[in-house]
């Protein structure tokens, strides 16, 4: 159902997450940052600490700075999803890179047998890069320097939820100020709705599914048969390291193992190309 309401009359949800690792099956949400505009301003934040049910690595901690030491009082994900899912309700979400993070949210959601929400979701780095011209690059952080934006604290839930929705406001500006809802979308171009990022319906799709996430989530060698690459149509033994969901189709990141040795570097799967896949 196409939504024609004006963009400033529209209530949106600016969200970032802070996780454990790079994929949603097999890493965690360690934090959730999230403000609600309406009506020209912020109206409502969201913000907590998520302990992760894994030792996060010196690597990740990082990135976001966000220490085992920091969640290690947090509440889990399962005592913050269902307040998070209400905190969304009725809003237009948008998040920086928004596939990364709608992975996340959507296993949680069917985790936690959560409605997803039936909004289409927005991403300020599609939009900048439509929108924002005679930047280095579309990344977050250099956005917040070209626009001259309070950033606050790289890589942390609210600081940079914050700058995600100025980002989007920015881009919203520029375009015509009348522009609704579904022009807006129309203009991404990119379809990002929940509904592709159902680790339930991925099962049900391909035979081979359930497979792939459970050697993803108990690190399980798998062997599958790939139509393309240098080996199209033989079986290939694969030591999975994640699953990226992606608009323009998902692919499994995995070590390919020969002879029993793993290759140095990880390798894309499309899951579209894949045609069959089973645990060892």
């Amino acid at each position: 159902m196409e939504n024609t309401q004006y963009w400033k009359e529209t209530t949106f949800v600016a969200f970032d997450l802070e996780t454990s690792g790079a994929y949603p099956i097999g890493d965690h949400i360690c934090e959730i940052g999230a403000v609600k505009w309406q009506n020209g301003k912020i109206i409502d934040e969201f913000q907590t600490l998520i302990k992760p049910p894994v030792i996060m690595s010196d690597f990740i901690i990082g990135i976001h700075n966000i220490t085992n030491e920091m969640v290690a009082n947090a509440p889990s994900i399962s005592d913050k999803i269902k307040d998070f899912h209400s905190f969304i309700q009725g809003a237009y979400l948008v998040a920086h890179h928004s596939p990364f993070d709608l992975g996340f949210l959507a296993l949680e959601f069917e985790r936690h047998k959560l409605p997803f929400p039936r909004e289409k979701v927005f991403c300020s780095s599609v939009m900048s890069i439509k929108a924002i011209k005679g930047v280095e690059n579309h990344k977050l952080q250099t956005l917040i320097q070209f626009l001259k934006i309070d950033g606050g604290q790289a890589h942390r839930g609210m600081d940079d939820a914050k700058a995600c929705l100025e980002v989007l406001l920015h881009c919203f500006r520029s375009f015509d100020p009348e522009k609704n809802i579904q022009q807006l979308l129309d203009y991404q171009k990119i379809n990002i709705q929940w509904s592709n990022f159902s680790i339930d319906t991925l099962i049900k799709k391909h035979s081979y599914g359930a497979d792939i996430v459970t050697a993803i989530e108990e690190r399980k060698d798998l062997e599958l048969i790939y139509s393309g690459g240098s080996k199209p149509g033989k079986p290939r033994v694969l030591c999975p390291i994640g699953l990226v969901r992606n608009p323009n189709g998902d692919f499994l990141v995995a070590f390919e193992k020969n002879d029993g040795v793993k290759s140095e570097k990880t390798k894309r799967y499309y899951l579209n190309r894949v045609k069959d896949a089973a645990l060892i």
